[in-house]
């Protein structure tokens, strides 16, 4: 699939997510950074389009900061969210995960308001909380946004299915590197990168038994995509 097909999919089904999350009550707001944090993940699809973003705004300085200021004991996963959809299906024992809630903000987070928003990763945009955050200590969220969140993050997988997926970071350094995001939007990534592990397609989706019904108009729209 050509990269621009993908961006453009990656973008309608951003608009279709905000549509469906604009539904609820939730108390995030700006400069309500609690969840804003060092762990996050997101594929190379969207990294691509966060550095395309930054050189039409022309703050690539941004890299440069994401490189300096990066936790060493950031999350790295071990398996893609299809990867581990796909073990857990197969009554598989997934990988044993490691993250460190003490790995800090987000290295980009400057007076806790985030430069990228408008292209931030999925991974932050469906983060969402009926209460705040920094009151509760945990994101309140209702178990359907969550399997909403689940399915969503799996399509953005495979449509990325022939690239990688990795911290924030580690995604963001791999591809500040033109080499590597001419290989990509070619495809000719070959073997995943240190800290990054390979997405792929969508075997099983995660919706529990409860949700599979209420979820079908979501899936009809991601599916009917067309460009």
């Amino acid at each position: 699939m050509d990269l621009n097909v993908k961006l453009t999919i990656l973008e309608r089904m951003v608009e279709i997510y905000d549509r469906f999350v604009s539904e609820f009550d939730l108390a995030c707001e700006k400069y309500c950074a609690h969840c804003c944090t060092a762990n996050v993940t997101m594929t190379t699809l969207e990294g691509y389009r966060i550095i395309a973003n930054l050189e039409k705004t022309g703050e690539t300085r941004y890299l440069e900061t994401i490189a300096r200021k990066s936790h060493p004991d950031r999350f790295m996963p071990r398996v893609s969210i299809n990867r581990m959809a796909d073990i857990c299906a197969r009554d598989g024992d997934p990988p044993e995960e490691h993250l460190n809630p003490d790995a800090g903000p987000c290295p980009v987070l400057a007076g806790d308001a985030c430069p990228l928003y408008p292209a931030r990763p999925f991974g932050c945009r469906c983060m969402v909380s009926a209460r705040n955050c920094g009151e509760t200590g945990f994101a309140d969220m209702d178990p359907f946004i969550l399997t909403v969140n689940d399915v969503f993050l799996q399509h953005v997988e495979h449509i990325d299915a022939q690239g990688y997926t990795g911290n924030f970071a580690d995604v963001m350094q791999f591809l500040e590197s033109d080499e590597n995001r001419k290989n990509y939007a070619t495809g000719r990534l070959g073997v995943a990168a240190t800290g990054l592990v390979a997405n792929q397609p969508v075997f099983v989706l995660m919706i529990p038994p409860e949700h599979r019904e209420r979820i079908q108009p979501l899936l009809t729209q991601i599916r009917s995509i067309q460009v």
